[in-house]
């Protein structure tokens, strides 16, 4: 037996005992969870009971950026990063190399797949990151929302000199703006209702954070009325959307990475086309963890990023502090290496 934390219906997440894993096979390892960082579809699945078309169909172990130490397998009592996606191998889009977008995917805390809110889990071997001594267990869960990050600002095609709008500052956008200067912005702006979270993201590198009511008037004063070149977009409102249709130059590319809680969006689709914008849909992560490991190894602080930790047992109290967002990262500590 081992201690979960299970959603079981808006806002019913319940620590139970519950069986542990089965014994591991061939290509899978087990693995004792460390860290788990609570991510904003987490919240919206525990406030809302869903993300976009996607409910709560049956009750669920929440938790998908997550890290711990192999058991046994070839990483056998080394520290891991736990990749959260296991794709099917088998589709066109696998076989085209973009299991990213594999139909069939299965992801962890989704579902019928228990993520990493639980003591222990099996897991594919190939989807295991071996962690380097220099970051923390919190970091090695945090390299999950960095890797979303990356490949946000790759498909935004962020290029040196450009000026860049991110909009929410949520962890994902704070890390979205850290990437984009890394990938060379000259001008990384932001915009963002929370003040503490305007500011975590200035510690993180943003030239200028504005609240969104003035945030139009700021970037067209910033950029003499041009506009920036490229918006990331990661709130999932539609406010959002149009904050960005409204503050990106005429031919600008905007990547939408905000996830929302209802299936349809709606964006100023005059304007839009006026200025004829490209938007990018961003859907999760493609192959970054060698890269979030080498950014976060290099300078991307992940720790900074955590501002709240309760244990395993605490994990209801934890989504509800997590929602009110009056921090940055919350982060469940399951166990410690």
């Amino acid at each position: 037996m081992q201690v979960v934390a299970r959603l079981h219906a808006v806002g019913d997440l319940r620590v139970e005992e519950s069986a542990g894993p089965p014994a591991p096979l061939a290509g899978w390892s087990t693995v004792a969870v460390t860290s788990v960082g609570l991510c904003g579809s987490d919240l919206h699945w525990f406030a809302d009971g869903g993300t976009g078309e996607v409910s709560i169909d049956a009750p669920v172990v929440p938790g998908h950026e997550l890290a711990g130490v192999a058991l046994d397998g070839p990483y056998a009592g080394r520290r891991v990063a736990v990749d959260p996606a296991i794709p099917c191998g088998r589709c066109e889009s696998c076989r085209a190399g973009h299991a990213n977008l594999c139909p069939e995917v299965r992801f962890a805390g989704h579902q019928d797949l228990d993520g990493g809110l639980q003591e222990r889990l099996l897991w594919p071997d190939e989807l295991l990151v071996p962690l380097p001594d220099s970051l923390s267990d919190d970091a090695g869960a945090l390299l999950e929302p960095l890797g979303v990050a990356i490949h946000a600002v790759k498909h935004a095609h962020v290029r040196p000199g450009h000026d860049v709008l991110v909009v929410g500052a949520g962890p994902l956008g704070v890390l979205a703006g850290a990437v984009a200067r890394r990938a060379g912005a000259a001008r990384v702006l932001v915009s963002e209702p929370l003040e503490h979270r305007r500011l975590t993201a200035l510690r993180f590198g943003a030239d200028a954070a504005w609240a969104p009511d003035s945030v139009q008037d700021e970037v067209m004063r910033a950029t003499a009325g041009r506009g920036v070149d490229v918006v990331v977009e990661m709130a999932g409102t539609d406010d959002a959307i149009a904050t960005a249709v409204m503050c990106a130059r005429p031919g600008a590319r905007v990547a939408l990475g905000g996830i929302p809680s209802t299936p349809q969006s709606a964006f100023p689709a005059a304007a839009a086309r006026r200025k004829g914008l490209t938007f990018a849909m961003v859907r999760r992560m493609h192959d970054t963890y060698a890269q979030a490991v080498e950014l976060a190894t290099t300078g991307i602080d992940l720790d900074g990023l955590v501002s709240d930790r309760f244990p395993l047992g605490r994990s209801p109290e934890a989504f509800e502090h997590a929602v009110g967002r009056t921090g940055d990262k919350t982060v469940i500590v399951v166990s410690r290496s």
